[in-house]
Formats: C-alpha cells, structure tokens, sequence
C-alpha cells in the first residue's frame, strides 16, 4: 500500500512537472508552424541537406542520399498536425524525386529506412497511399537483402571505389532504418523482417555496445565467417571513442526495437546507453560531437541531442510511472537549451537548428543539418502529446 501511495506521488509529480514546461512546449510549436509555414513554399521542390548562406542547399542530384527522406519527413509531422495540404503535396515531390533512386539501385545502401520511412510509409501511415506502401515494401525487401547470415549484420555501405572492402562493415546508424523491416513485417504477415532485424539488434548488443553504455561507430566482421574483427574510427574522435550522434542512433533505434518485438533486453540496452548519454552531458545540456575527445576545439552536436530527446521520450512512455521523469527531464532540458541558444526563428534563413556537426575529423562542423530540424520538430511534436511513430 505505501508503495502504491509513493507511485502515484510520483507520478503527480510528473505530470506537474510537464504541466510546468507546457507554455514553452507550445510556444516553440507555435515558432515551428510560424517558420515552416513559409519556409516550406520557399523550399517545396528541393531536397534539402543544410544551408549556403541561409538558403536550403538541395540533394536532387545526389538522389541516394542517405538523408533524403528528411524534409519529407518534416512535412509529414507538419501535415498531420495542421492537415494543410501544402506539407503533403511538397512531401510528395520528395517522395517521388526518390523513385529515382530505387531505379538505379545500384546507389542504395542500409539507410533506405531513413530515406522512406519517412517519405512513402510517412504517406502509407497516414493517407493510405497503396503506391507509398509499395515503394516502402520494395526497399524494406533491399534492406533485408544486405543481411549476411554468417554474421547477423547488416551490411551499411556499399564498396566507394576508394580501395577499401566494405563487405563486412555495420554501424550504429542502422538501429533507426530496423523499424522499416518491423513494418514490413507486419503488412505483409511475414516474420522473416523482423527475424533480420532481431538478429541484427542482438549483434549491436554483443559487438558494439559497450558495458558502460558507450558504443562504437563502425564494427568490422568477417563476412565468410561471420567473425567480429575490429571497430573503426568512422565518425567519432578515436575507436574506443565515444560519438554522440551514434549514441542518439543506439538510444532511439533500441527503444523503438522494444517498442515493435516486446523483447525487454532492447528496453533495458536504451536504457544503459541513455543512462550513459545523460551522464556524460556537459553542464549546458547541449552534447559534443564525442563525449571523449578533446575539449578544444569544441564542436557540438545539437543533432545529436535532439535524436537523443526523442528516444529519451519513448523510453519515458514505456518504463514504469516512477522512472519517467528521470528520462523526461534530460529530454526537455537538452530541448530547452538547443532550442533557447541554437535555434533560428528568423524567417530570412531556411534552417532552425544550428551547430550541426557532421564527423570529429572530416565534414561540417557546427552548421545547420537537415536531420537537426527533423528531430527536433519530432520531439516537440511527441512533447505535445502525440503519439504517432513516423519510424
């Protein structure tokens, strides 16, 4: 009885606690709406992947682009809450620019989840749109394709004629394109995806997730064999380093492989990786591009915040009343910070979330990036009580 008492107590408090943060979760909501209202129009037929300038840049001609369903995705989120046919139909224009990318096929890799989850199946979920659905069912089929049996991975890339073999590489990253194969598996009845993306989910726990939370980039295996052979710097500061925006990939892609299989050692992975992420977090609550690389020069990761608060989101809605608020706190805290110092409410400038960072040693540094936008708008979205995946 007294601990059913201390329960609800808690669970008062939690709900208090958002009632406190409701007037600047719609305040932002109602910025996003304001911004994208016009950003939208200006951008409707482009693909965009950052700024020039201010401008949207536009990915067309990169067509197999692994960000490529993300302003799609933005529509979508938009569309659904506002239902003005504008996001659908400049989400559609994406959509349809990526048949494209299917025709050549020789360009796709294992990020076709993020590509078309939230493009066709966005437009499949919401709108019934049977040519969407085919068009998510074909790439879930190319995705479940590069499983290699011997090793139960996913392979990520394909060979970029540079001289180094790909065939046995796997990374973080592919944790968020799994629910693609989990919707497969659904509309068509047919467990085979959701076996391959297990298998694969249960080799990321044993090879790259580390026992204090903390994961590798890119895992190297034997792929006659299947054997494990090394981690590889990839996008963080060093191998036994700790990229932030792999961690956000592993806390989000976890707690959404629980959220389709029921299986409680997914939960309990995002929850370790979270409870790593939260830990390391600087005093601003905004994250570096790699919790261990040096200090300066700093560069920091709002993407990888962002990603990070909407896994941290649903992990608050499947763990017991009283453990919510712990997952809940870190999630707003690092919203209001990335939001209140590093986001772009002028409607001059095409972007909203800034000091992006693309890699420790190569790429962008500090600049806006699509999928900052995206993530945060989602977060805000899942904030305000809704409870629609678009993943």
């Amino acid at each position: 009885m007294i601990e059913s008492i201390v329960m609800f107590k808690k669970a008062e408090e939690v709900i208090k606690n958002m009632q406190q943060h409701q007037e600047w979760i719609n305040s932002t909501w109602e910025k996003i709406e304001k911004k994208m209202s016009i950003i939208a129009p200006r951008s409707r037929d482009k693909i965009p992947y950052t700024t020039i300038d201010g401008t949207h840049d536009d990915k067309s001609d990169w067509i197999d682009w692994w960000t490529n369903g993300f302003w799609a995705g933005m529509m979508w989120i938009l569309y659904d809450v506002t239902k003005n046919d504008m996001y659908k139909e400049i989400a559609e224009i994406s959509e349809n620019k990526l048949d494209r990318a299917i025709e050549e096929f020789v360009g796709l890799h294992h990020d076709v989840g993020f590509m078309w989850l939230l493009s066709a199946v966005a437009n499949y979920r919401l709108t019934g749109n049977e040519r969407s659905k085919v068009r998510g069912l074909h790439v879930a089929n190319t995705l479940a394709g590069r499983f290699n049996t011997e090793g139960n991975f996913i392979r990520a890339w394909n060979d970029w004629g540079n001289g180094e073999d790909h065939t046995g590489w796997a990374i973080i990253d592919c944790m968020m394109n799994l629910p693609l194969l989990y919707w497969a598996s659904k509309e068509e009845n047919d467990p085979r995806f959701t076996q391959i993306a297990k298998k694969h989910a249960d080799t990321v726990i044993e090879t790259f997730v580390r026992p204090d939370g903390s994961v590798k980039h890119v895992v190297e295996f034997d792929p006659e064999t299947g054997e494990y052979v090394k981690n590889l710097v990839g996008q963080s500061f060093a191998e036994e380093s700790s990229w932030t925006r792999g961690q956000a990939w592993a806390v989000y892609g976890f707690v959404l492989s629980y959220i389709y299989t029921g299986k409680q050692e997914y939960l309990d992975t995002a929850k370790r990786i979270a409870h790593y992420f939260i830990a390391a977090l600087p005093d601003d609550y905004v994250p570096p591009c790699d919790f261990r690389s040096p200090k300066e020069p700093e560069y920091k990761d709002t993407t990888a915040g962002v990603c990070t608060a909407c896994g941290l989101i649903e992990i608050a809605r499947n763990v017991p009343e009283y453990e919510k608020e712990l997952y809940l706190n870190a999630a707003i805290k690092m919203l209001k910070a990335i939001g209140e110092r590093y986001c772009n409410w002028s409607n001059d400038e095409d972007s909203i979330v800034q000091m992006g960072t693309e890699a420790y040693h190569y790429g962008g540094k500090n600049i806006p990036i699509i999928y900052g936008d995206y993530y945060f708008i989602e977060a805000i979205y899942k904030l305000k009580s809704n409870d629609k995946l678009f993943w």
